[in-house]
């Protein structure tokens, strides 16, 4: 539509108008920027003044309560609550400031007025993990557990990064783990695995376990590296058995079902098939040290999909220990240990082999040097694990030459690497 103006009046009314509206709207906008300049100061004052500003704004509101329920130096919880009410007589459908009055409500020790306030938040959002929470802890402090774990249950399905907490809220006041676990937690991978994490780096093994064992029976998909909290408090407390078992059952629910190792060999992935490393029933190497590059090799191999390919540059004569592996072992027992290995023209007269000790001890035993270029062929030395024994390290070595050509080149592989109990009929760890 075209509006026609006629007459110099007319014309001047609409210009009068217009500036009139811009100078209306311009007010406002920099009333509410202002506002919002003093909000942003954080300090009673910035608060108060914005309120005067503009005080139909439920935030500002909202704002000056926080500051009086949080404000550490000079509290006032009577201010708070009064300044959330105002909020709340402008914007009734904030779940926030429900949630914020209930807690000054129940500081103040008025309880009744707290759970009105709680549940007014769960009408205006019934689906928040927040609300659910803010209440759920509400009414664990009022010792109501049945509805408080009910709650807490629903926010942690909601939010599952609140499930570590929520376990340990709730075994304060019920310290039954398996019915904070049946009441409180979902049946989720993700939060068993936070649970067990916190139980583990807190000492709890015993606690910890009982987790895994719930979790291992729902047959969850699982990354291998999440169990190293529970791995590592277990082998602090020399519970090797328990260790080798979460560590099988780890490794079958990350899908590791067919390594092919040696049968009875009690060192995992010889083959180097997993591609995991640095864990501590993994191999664990620098794949760039000084002098030598190590990597998995799936185009030569003495059997499976890989190999672990070690090269030599040539440029150092080097003492060289690393390609290292823990594996848990019986006390005093008789072992074989074997592996297959292919060079190509590695030099020196210092020879690549395996060393075998017990991981708390120094003596070891250590295969026959690989020099040249043999194709594939077994190496093995026997080993017998001392009294008290439950772990013993396995690492590629080479000492340093004393001969003029003494940088050490060449490439080696090593396959199928396996320590086998030398009397079957022992139990395996």
């Amino acid at each position: 539509m075209i509006l026609r103006l006629s007459t110099a009046a007319e014309r001047g009314a609409v210009a009068v108008i217009a500036v009139l509206c811009a100078a209306f709207l311009a007010f406002f906008s920099m009333r509410t920027a202002l506002a919002s300049y003093f909000v942003a100061q954080e300090t009673l004052e910035g608060f108060s003044r914005a309120t005067r500003l503009e005080s139909s704004n439920a935030e500002n509101w909202f704002a000056l309560g926080r500051y009086w329920q949080y404000n550490f130096e000079n509290p006032d919880l009577d201010r708070a609550v009064a300044a959330y009410r105002k909020a709340l007589s402008i914007d009734p459908i904030s779940a926030d400031t429900w949630l914020d009055l209930g807690t000054a409500y129940e500081a103040l020790g008025d309880s009744s007025s707290a759970r009105a306030a709680f549940l007014s938040a769960k009408r205006v959002y019934p689906q928040s993990a927040q609300v659910g929470w803010s209440y759920g802890n509400f009414l664990l402090r009022q010792g109501e557990l049945d509805a408080a774990f009910s709650e807490i249950h629903g926010a942690v399905a909601a939010d599952p990064r609140r499930g570590a907490e929520a376990f340990s809220r709730s075994m304060r006041v019920d310290p039954n783990l398996d019915q904070v676990l049946e009441r409180v937690i979902p049946p989720s991978r993700d939060v068993y695995l936070d649970i067990i994490q916190g139980l583990a780096d807190e000492g709890q093994t015993a606690d910890a376990l009982r987790v895994w064992n719930r979790l291992v029976a729902m047959r969850p998909q699982l990354q291998l590296r999440r169990t190293f909290s529970l791995v590592e408090a277990l082998r602090r407390k020399q519970l090797i058995p328990e260790v080798s078992r979460v560590w099988q059952q780890a490794a079958s629910l990350s899908g590791f079902t067919d390594l092919r190792d040696p049968a009875g060999s009690v060192l995992w992935d010889g083959g180097f098939e997993s591609g995991e490393t640095g864990l501590p029933y993994t191999w664990a190497y620098s794949p760039n040290a000084h002098g030598v590059q190590i990597r998995q090799d799936c185009q030569e191999k003495h059997s499976g999909s890989c190999s672990l390919r070690v090269s030599f540059d040539g440029q150092s004569d080097l003492n060289f220990l690393d390609v290292c592996h823990i594996v848990p072992v019986q006390p005093s027992t008789a072992y074989t240990f074997s592996a297959w290995v292919h060079a190509r023209a590695l030099s020196t007269d210092q020879g690549v082999h395996f060393m075998l000790h017990a991981l708390s001890q120094s003596n070891f035993v250590a295969t026959s040097d690989i020099l040249g270029s043999p194709d594939w062929r077994q190496v093995s030395v026997q080993w017998s694990s001392g009294p008290n024994v439950q772990e013993a390290q396995v690492c590629l070595a080479r000492s340093p030459s004393d001969q003029p050509d003494n940088k050490i080149r060449g490439t080696l592989w090593v396959d199928d690497v396996a320590l086998v109990n030398a009397r079957p009929g022992t139990p395996q760890p």
